[in-house]
């Protein structure tokens, strides 16, 4: 969406006669690109859908707070990264074992019938399960995403220093597994 399309659907979402009519079309726009920014953190496709569905709750709740500080993408994706982070930490919470939970996401994109790609991409995809979550989700929007570290920054309020580094490390560790295996 361009600057001019994005300030249009902003104008009709701060009126209220046209705001429901707005926001299907902000669904309608977003939904895909949050549904695999979402999916690349989570693997699995019902709780990809069920996060999207929340992050559109949230957008709808705290739209009148929307500042237009930044893009309505870019703040779409932080409420769609927190909602995936959060998940995913209730998940490891839940299983009450640290290191099982990176494993049990590779193991569930295997599983998953929504999945079709070969077997390299799977070993890919399982190899970024395994990075930590900073890395995981710096690496997706990175080089899936192919988002600038500054629009990252934004998103994860981290600076892009730290980003580069984190990006950095998680290239290497890419490297190792995928060279041992």
């Amino acid at each position: 969406m361009n600057d001019i399309d994005e300030q249009l659907l902003l104008q009709r979402l701060a009126t209220p006669a046209t705001r429901h009519e707005a926001f299907e079309l902000l669904v309608k726009t977003y939904a895909q690109p949050l549904y695999w920014k979402i999916r690349r953190m989570v693997l699995v496709h019902e709780d990809a859908d069920d996060l999207v569905q929340n992050v559109f709750l949230k957008a709808w709740s705290a739209l009148d707070n929307f500042k237009q500080q930044a893009k309505l993408s870019t703040w779409l994706y932080r409420i769609a990264i927190n909602e995936a982070l959060d998940f995913l930490r209730k998940q490891k919470n839940a299983t009450g074992l640290q290191g099982t939970s990176d494993h049990t996401l590779a193991n569930q994109l295997l599983a998953d019938d929504y999945f079709d790609g070969d077997a390299t991409q799977a070993r890919l995809l399982e190899a970024i399960a395994e990075l930590p979550e900073v890395q995981r989700t710096v690496f997706n929007l990175r080089y899936f995403d192919d988002m600038k570290y500054e629009e990252i920054s934004v998103i994860l309020s981290t600076s892009v220093g730290a980003l580069k580094a984190s990006y950095h490390l998680a290239v290497k560790k890419l490297r190792k597994i995928m060279d041992v295996e």
